[in-house]
């Protein structure tokens, strides 16, 4: 029962790592990237790392130190992406051609008489430009 849990969790592992080093290579910005690095993280490092806990046991030399390495990048993963997606955006790195909602810069309050100010209440005729094209901020 024990072998097969743990086959299975670094199955999963192995899964999710997999898939996220091929999104990395195939997505087409640095926010799509960050997305597959942290998954990879996330959802393929702590289930192989649980693997290890169940294999060794939770009270053993490296099952204690997994864990605690389990908590830590559970916590620390999700907000350090985070801080790099939103660096990323506050300069100006620009969002793949594709992108469909500029949601940060929509939340920004509109300066009356920008180019795209007027009219935009409620109609998707006004659509802002793109994060490369953004007006520079004062």
């Amino acid at each position: 029962m024990r072998e097969g849990l743990t086959i299975a969790l670094c199955a999963v592992g192995l899964t999710f790592t997999l898939s996220g080093a091929i999104g990395i290579l195939r997505m087409p910005d640095v926010y799509c990237r960050i997305q597959c690095s942290s998954k990879t993280i996330t959802m393929g490092a702590l289930p192989a790392l649980l693997g290890l806990v169940v294999a060794e046991g939770p009270f053993t030399a490296y099952g204690g130190r997994v864990l605690v390495v389990v908590l830590l990048l559970a916590v620390v993963n999700p907000a350090a992406s985070h801080a790099l997606a939103r660096a990323a955006y506050k300069v100006g790195v620009p969002m793949w051609a594709g992108t469909v909602a500029d949601e940060p810069h929509e939340d920004e309050p509109v300066a009356a008489g920008s180019e795209w100010s007027e009219g935009s209440e409620g109609s998707d005729a006004a659509v802002p430009p793109a994060a490369g094209n953004r007006p520079e901020e004062v």
